[in-house]
């Protein structure tokens, strides 16, 4: 019984702490969100505006009739979409050999992609550039999307959640006498679905925030993604913080919600890649 009353103090600094981090943790977005419904407020006055002194929409309607929000948001749908297809098949058809076959050198090609990832992703983007180039995709969502179709933390993850699967699945395929690509595709790849929801996870909100590159490889700016469209806001209207903060929180909402939705698959994706 006197354990009881400790027990309970200690829960209730427990949770008390966990509550102040994340309030500190979603501190940015609750700024930004204060500051999408201040009508006309310079935020960086002093003292800083932090709370709004009234609730005001009116930020977001004047934004969505200046921007064409519904092209963006396809546009940014349809990278995304078309990112999260390719990093799923790539990394997942990459790293089922690196997991399962047993062949010469595979350590050494697994360490030495797992090394690539020291390198900035900035340093690799005139390399790109002049691929995309010489393919002659320059211009399209595709141009987009191909440099980061696979990336090598995905093939990490997934070559983790390959080798958690029993053996005797995959021989019990050959004596069915079922080709590799069938097990792979049937048998593998039902297994690992709490890390592919990852990598969908991952690649979708890296594709939705896509900033620079769609503007170096599309051509036209009706083809932007949500995120370098919001450029222009911050353009011409750079004193206008009310019209930038509520562009950016609806380009926010789409990801919390995939986010909302997908974050059992998330949790159980990344514990089982970790004891992978």
């Amino acid at each position: 019984m006197r354990r009881k009353p400790l027990r309970l103090a200690k829960s209730l600094l427990l949770y008390g702490a966990l509550i102040l981090f994340a309030i500190f943790m979603m501190g940015p977005f609750l700024w930004i969100f204060s500051v999408s419904l201040m009508p006309g407020k310079n935020v960086f006055s002093f003292p800083p505006a932090i709370f709004p002194t009234f609730i005001d929409f009116d930020n977001y309607v004047q934004v969505w009739n200046y921007m064409d929000f519904p092209r963006y948001l396809m546009n940014t749908v349809i990278i995304a979409l078309m990112g999260v297809v390719m990093n799923i098949f790539f990394s997942c058809l990459t790293a089922y050999p690196l997991a399962v076959f047993r062949f010469k050198g595979r350590d050494l090609i697994f360490a030495l992609l797992v090394a690539t990832m020291i390198i900035p992703a900035a340093a690799g983007m005139v390399v790109n550039y002049l691929t995309v180039k010489a393919l002659g995709l320059m211009g399209g969502f595709l141009a987009v999307v191909l440099p980061s179709a696979v990336t090598v933390f995905n093939v990490f993850l997934m070559r983790q959640a390959f080798m958690g699967m029993p053996h005797e699945l995959r021989d019990s395929g050959k004596v069915d006498g079922a080709s590799e690509f069938r097990i792979w595709l049937q048998l593998a790849l039902p297994i690992v679905k709490p890390a592919i929801a990852v990598i969908g996870l991952l690649e979708f909100m890296g594709m939705w925030n896509s900033f620079l590159w769609p503007m170096i490889v599309l051509n036209d700016t009706k083809q932007y993604p949500i995120a370098s469209a919001l450029s222009f806001l911050n353009g011409q209207f750079s004193y206008n913080f009310g019209w930038i903060a509520a562009g950016t929180v609806i380009s926010v909402i789409p990801i919390i919600i995939v986010f909302l939705c997908t974050q059992k698959y998330y949790m159980e994706g990344v514990s089982g890649a970790v004891k992978g």
